[in-house]
């Protein structure tokens, strides 16, 4: 929560600088119309994560077993550490900074820019160099796909609720319910001997997650959302 608390403060900071706004700005203060955007976003990527990981398991030809060593506090532990992980992150990439960006270059270059900081970051967070450049490029492309889609939420919706319920929505499920994360063995746990996933199969699932699941929500949100500067 400190490393949190720090990043509203800086965030304070740089719109009052730059814009003489407060926190208010990034659609912070909870709402009727805001918190049913976190939660169709919440749902939204939970599903569209199960898909992905299921999917691939079936492929790969395992199955989930529930992990009944996985004790209720361990995943009320869980949420709790992925939701503050998932507010850090948009408050760094789809806070303070992008809301200046986007006034300043627009938002189809703002939301580009908070994407490719967003894939970079991830080399570090992942530890990804020195594994090579197609490994790198592979993390790169998936992260920041996921980083326009955020990106995109937080400018239609001039909110952080929807990036943060479509963010979170994926980190939950992957991380507590499929144990596909840094906390390890969580609710559902792999069972079997798992095989390589074929050149088309890998293709699938990347498209899947780096064009299909952000196009959707991009089309959604241009269809529902008038993007405004004000």
């Amino acid at each position: 929560m400190l490393g949190i608390l720090v990043v509203l403060i800086f965030s304070w900071l740089l719109l009052w600088l730059f814009s003489k706004k407060h926190l208010t700005v990034l659609g912070v203060v909870p709402n009727k119309r805001r918190l049913k955007e976190f939660s169709i976003g919440l749902i939204l990527m939970g599903l569209f994560c199960a898909i992905n990981l299921l999917g691939q398991s079936y492929f790969k030809e395992i199955s989930y077993v529930r992990n009944h060593d996985y004790r209720f506090w361990e995943a009320l532990n869980g949420v709790w550490w992925t939701f503050k992980a998932a507010l850090f992150e948009e408050l760094i990439f789809r806070g303070a900074i992008l809301y200046i960006l986007i006034k300043k270059v627009g938002i189809n270059w703002a939301c580009i820019f908070s994407a490719t900081a967003f894939g970079i970051y991830h080399w570090f967070s992942y530890q990804m160099f020195g594994r090579g450049i197609i490994p790198m490029t592979y993390v790169f492309l998936l992260t920041g796909a996921g980083g326009w889609m955020f990106a995109y939420a937080f400018a239609r919706t001039k909110s952080l609720y929807a990036p943060l319920g479509l963010h979170f929505g994926w980190i939950v499920v992957s991380i507590v319910f499929l144990s596909a994360g840094p906390l390890g063995n969580s609710l559902f746990v792999t069972q079997g001997n798992a095989i390589e996933l074929g050149s088309w199969e890998q293709l699938i699932f990347f498209l899947w997650q780096t064009v299909i699941i952000p196009g959707v929500i991009t089309w959604y949100l241009i269809k529902r959302y008038k993007f405004s500067s004000n």
